[in-house]
């Protein structure tokens, strides 16, 4: 789960990692409130949405005093903001950032992630702050610094201490970086992050360490844990088509092919991208409908494939391990008859009783084209977006 940089601060403020005071603001007027109480100019107006590069695209604007805060917020508040991370549509800004100036020195990268090729969680630091990591990585990678830590040993001190030392500090901004990045690896796991970047991370003028940037990805399957956490989710930023999905249980990913695929399993739902690609076409979804495939979910499922315009054929995969093929070849013909559909449906079951849902499937007196196996049903979905 994604959230807004706002709340990214808020989690790392409890575990005491320095952040520049700030409020999220919903109006223009709050705006121009929270920046009198904020006792003093600039301030930094900052849009708020699921992206990067906000700045580049207009998203963030220094404030010297209250009539350029009303100004930028007017601005900035309700406008279709375009970055490198949102596409072309873009992203509608509804909430803002203010928050107090901060006098810089430097700017520094620090950020947290799974290294799953080492199966430790990594500490990267960087002296190439306020630029897009991924450039660093590509150009530079010398400038990124990485210290892996064992989940037998946790973070250490040491470990707090070799990350400030390759950033070049020295005094209070090495002791304020050390304990910076040792709240930083406490926020990291006890919230369950899945990724947590500062960039930038500041040096200021007088030897202190602030997160001035943040970006926190939590991980779904630990939410339980945090309903605190769980309430930050903003649904707005996300996908309409997936979040009615996950309304029914269905993990379903919007892409940009015009392939509907609906299998059951992520790892087939994988296989069958792969080869629909393989054959030239392009999937329009990912869509695991879980292992019982039944009716409701099947039906669900359709409505949402179906209501992507880009969609051109449907493809059904679906391995009868866990529910046998037959009462998934009923599924697909119940909701078939309650869902309209105008496109073609090309189905492939494989796996126990593959042989009497085949012939139930050809006997519906619907218009399904069944495939004898995964390769044959690619293309045959393929050649039908053509038709």
């Amino acid at each position: 789960m994604k959230i807004h940089e706002h709340q990214a601060k808020e989690i790392l403020a409890r575990y005491k990692v320095p952040v520049p005071r700030g409020k999220v603001a919903f109006s223009v007027d709050e705006s121009v409130e929270i920046a009198h109480n904020l006792g003093g100019y600039p301030v930094v107006v900052k849009a708020q949405i699921h992206a990067g590069g906000r700045g580049k695209g207009g998203g963030v604007k220094l404030a010297k005093n209250e009539n350029e805060v009303r100004q930028y917020a007017s601005q900035i508040l309700g406008m279709q903001l375009v970055t490198h991370q949102t596409g072309p549509e873009g992203k509608r800004v509804l909430r803002l950032l203010i928050e107090e100036g901060v006098n810089i020195r430097r700017e520094l990268y620090a950020g947290l992630l799974l290294d799953r090729a080492a199966a430790q969680n990594v500490f990267m630091v960087s002296t190439e702050g306020g630029m897009e990591i991924e450039k660093v990585a590509a150009e530079t990678p010398e400038k990124i610094v990485k210290v892996h830590i064992h989940p037998s040993t946790g973070f250490q001190p040491f470990h707090a201490r070799r990350l400030a030392f390759a950033l070049g500090l020295s005094g209070a901004a090495f002791k304020s970086a050390v304990q910076c990045f040792t709240a930083m690896y406490r926020a990291y796991e006890d919230a369950d992050a899945s990724l947590m970047e500062i960039n930038p991370l500041v040096e200021t003028g007088d030897g202190r360490i602030i997160a001035l940037d943040a970006k926190v990805n939590l991980d779904d399957n630990g939410l339980f844990r945090h309903p605190d956490i769980s309430e930050m989710r903003d649904l707005t930023e996300e996908d309409p088509f997936e979040v009615e999905a996950s309304k029914s249980n269905l993990n379903y990913i919007k892409l940009d092919g015009n392939v509907g695929c609906m299998v059951n399993g992520a790892g087939l739902a994988m296989a069958t991208m792969d080869i629909i690609k393989l054959h030239g076409g392009m999937p329009a979804n990912f869509l695991d409908v879980g292992g019982t495939a039944s009716a409701e979910t099947t039906a669900e499922g359709f409505r949402i494939i179906l209501s992507d315009k880009n969609v051109r054929a449907v493809l059904i995969n679906i391995f009868g391990g866990i529910v046998r093929c037959d009462r998934v070849a009923g599924g697909v013909i119940e909701a078939v008859k309650k869902t309209k559909i105008s496109v073609p449906i090309v189905v492939r079951l494989e796996g126990t009783n593959a042989d009497v849902a085949a012939k139930m499937l050809n006997e519906s007196g619907l218009s399904f084209v069944v495939a004898s196996d995964l390769t044959d049903a690619a293309k045959k979905a393929v050649t039908a977006t053509k038709a």
